[in-house]
């Protein structure tokens, strides 16, 4: 039987359906006005995620009915177009959930004067098929150990729910933060460039350095820049450190010369020295477009350890691909480049075995000046996702990857171009 009340907080993740049981997409959000006279908000649509991570709106009114797992719609045709929010609505999830607000109903005395957070908000659908927001459920601060306890109040009995009020700085994110667990950072990066301005930045603020240095990475360059400019320089220069030393490297070149070297500064030194060698190159050269740590081993590892390297979860496929194998030492610049193995040639190696008997010497290594276009040709020519990066004496100053070639070969609003391979809209 179709819902006419539902909890918002419910209907995330929610598959969403055509009339004939044709999958569309995901609901990640509610979109809700609300109006500073205290009057019942409506509701505009959902927030509805396609396969291809794009996030489209869904108005209220084309949903035929909600069930125990599944919404569905009464039309196929969708607007493919990509959400984007509108003057006077706000998301329910995003935004509203996690507010501070006041509770003035007197069955509930123990909450007056009290701050609380809203957890949820209760929808409902009119005789006119309208939806309109109908209750908050909100849970006071913990006391003496005490679990919080969940209340349900009509909205009517809600202040601080205006947009004024909303859009203060310090609202909590926990529910944003639940919601990207086990995400990708890609996915996450998306997620936040969709947000306003102030909620992307409490939930950078609040994640953790790792995180937020993963995330940081895959937005665009500007965004990149206006971010870490929200955050306090200290904290600036601890993302810095946990990013990949290349792109610590592309951001500081995009900040002006004083500014990128008081983050420098700040930085631990042993974090900081790769991250101002990769600045002394081009940012479109092999040199510019280098990690300085890939994978490096001498010539008397082993087959099972090269492997155990390779296995590590914080390498992209890419730089797995290929071990690079020097004299020592081993970290960048190096002593003399002997070779790579590819990962299929180790698979096919008894583990005992040394990867210094089984080095392809034959590969040409890329130089530090090579520019872009001949970086690309390079590894069109040796069908290739990781190449050797080596300076005029044979040493191993690092490696690139095809993943650090696309980010420059795609125009820099790659991530905001519309895909033209998708069928289907209006």
């Amino acid at each position: 039987m179709a819902a006419t009340r539902v909890y918002v907080a419910r209907l995330a993740g929610l598959a969403v359906l055509g009339p004939d049981g044709e999958s569309i997409g995901r609901i990640r959000d509610v979109v809700v006005a609300i109006r500073s006279d205290r009057q019942q908000p409506r509701v505009h649509g959902l927030v509805v995620e396609l396969p291809t991570r794009r996030r489209i709106f869904v108005p209220i009114l084309r949903i035929t009915a909600i069930e125990p797992g599944v919404v569905t719609l009464n039309t196929g045709t969708v607007s493919l177009r990509r959400f984007t929010q509108r003057p006077g609505e706000m998301l329910a999830l995003a935004q509203i959930v996690d507010s501070v607000v006041r509770v003035e109903d007197p069955d509930l005395p123990d909450l007056a004067e009290v701050d609380v957070h809203v957890v949820d908000l209760g929808i409902e659908q009119t005789r006119s098929r309208d939806w309109l927001v109908s209750r908050v459920a909100v849970r006071g601060h913990r006391r003496l150990g005490r679990r919080r306890t969940v209340h349900v109040v009509d909205w009517t009995m809600v202040s601080g729910l205006t947009p004024y009020e909303i859009g203060r700085p310090g609202q909590d994110v926990t529910q944003l933060l639940e919601q990207f667990e086990g995400m990708r950072a890609a996915d996450v990066a998306q997620q936040l460039r969709e947000l306003p301005e102030k909620r992307r930045i409490e939930v950078a603020v609040a994640l953790d350095d790792e995180r937020l240095a993963d995330v940081v990475q895959e937005l665009p360059d500007d965004e990149q820049v206006a971010l870490l400019g929200h955050l306090e320089v200290r904290r600036a220069a601890d993302v810095l450190e946990a990013m990949d030393p290349d792109d610590a490297a592309d951001l500081l070149g995009e900040l002006p010369e004083g500014e990128a070297e008081s983050l420098l500064a700040l930085m631990d030194p042993q974090e900081s020295e790769p991250v101002r060698r990769l600045l002394e190159h081009s940012p479109y050269s092999a040199g510019g477009l280098m990690t300085p740590k890939p994978i490096i081993l001498t010539p008397s590892t082993t087959v099972a350890e090269a492997l155990a390297r390779v296995r590590n979860p914080d390498l992209t496929p890419a730089l797995a691909s290929m071990v690079f194998v020097v004299r020592p030492p081993t970290a960048t610049p190096t002593g003399r480049y002997l070779g790579s193995v590819h990962i299929q040639q180790l698979l096919r190696e008894p583990p005992a075995h040394l990867v210094g008997g089984i080095l392809d010497t034959d590969l040409s290594p890329l130089r530090p000046d090579l520019p872009l276009g001949a970086v690309t040709r390079y590894f069109a020519t040796y069908n290739l996702v990781c190449g050797p990066v080596v300076d005029e004496e044979n040493h191993l100053l690092g490696a690139v990857s095809v993943d650090d070639v696309l980010d420059h070969l795609l125009p820099e609003d790659w991530r905001d171009q519309e895909e033209t391979d998708e069928g289907g809209g209006a």
